[in-house]
């Protein structure tokens, strides 16, 4: 890993996500572009104000998103490189991902609320909506040295190959121990062969790393991983992000995005798409 985006609106939850990933930055050696999106408001663009003041804005608020990014480099000795830009969310943090070829955007995740299960967050719509992992950093968490990974997953659907070697050259990174955690309500016997095949998939592509398999069974997914990262104490939580049709999406409530509302360590989503190797 050589470069990450972290995105800021300047929020408690930003700043607290910005210096996370800055000391992580500074263990790892890593860049991080300070990614900011400030759009001119709607009662700015109906007033008959000239072109310079919208412009004059513009520079200030990419003059506040440098100075941001020099307190961090003075501070944790790393690279920060500023991005300041406008539009749509998601298509700007795509456009500087492939600008900047950076393998993960970390965002702040606010405190939980009954509007946030609702309607979700800007980070908890990144992780259904991005094409590129997202660490979601709650605002309660501060960095320690990551040594514990507990990598929830559902070994009856099957785990990618890709997403396997994602999780070790993690684990290689941090020198960190991967906790394979499985939930599931019972294994039938006409899956046996394929969950014994699985299995021998995660063996292989985790061999070279220390990792562990717990398997509980629960109705309670989400309840059953909260409880494991407080039995485990886990340092951060790996879950899928499956990309689903639209009429799916409708009706479908994402566990990566519920666990990643109510978490209480960072939480690192990884993509995948239906069919993926």
């Amino acid at each position: 890993m050589k470069t990450i985006i972290v995105a800021t609106d300047f929020s408690a939850e930003a700043e607290n996500a910005s210096i996370y990933a800055a000391t992580a930055a500074q263990q790892l050696g890593v860049r991080i572009i300070l990614f900011s999106l400030q759009n001119v408001s709607i009662h700015a663009l109906n007033s008959r104000l000239p072109g310079s003041t919208f412009d004059h804005i513009i520079i200030q608020c990419y003059e506040m998103v440098a100075e941001a990014a020099q307190k961090l480099v003075h501070k944790y000795k790393i690279e920060v490189v500023p991005d300041l830009a406008t539009g749509d969310f998601y298509e700007e943090i795509e456009r500087c991902q492939a600008k900047y070829r950076a393998e993960l955007v970390v965002l702040g995740m606010p405190q939980k609320s009954l509007e946030q299960d609702l309607l979700g967050n800007t980070t908890t719509k990144a992780i259904d909506r991005l094409s590129i992992p997202v660490l979601a950093v709650p605002l309660t968490a501060s960095y320690r040295e990551i040594k514990k990974i507990l990598f929830a997953c559902d070994v009856m659907r099957g785990v990618q190959t890709k997403v396997l070697l994602q999780v070790r050259e993690l684990a290689k990174l941090l020198g960190a121990e991967v906790e394979v955690f499985h939930v599931q309500n019972q294994v039938q016997a006409l899956q046996e062969m394929e969950l014994e095949e699985n299995f021998e998939l995660i063996r292989h592509e985790l061999s070279g790393i220390r990792y562990v398999y717990k398997g509980v069974a629960s109705n309670k997914i989400v309840a059953a991983i909260r409880s494991e990262l407080l039995a485990s104490n886990t340092d951060l939580l790996i879950m899928l992000t499956h990309r689903y049709g639209f009429w799916n999406s409708l009706v479908h409530r994402s566990k990566t995005r519920e666990m990643a509302a109510g978490a209480s360590v960072p939480l690192l989503s990884l993509p995948i798409k239906p069919g993926g190797a």
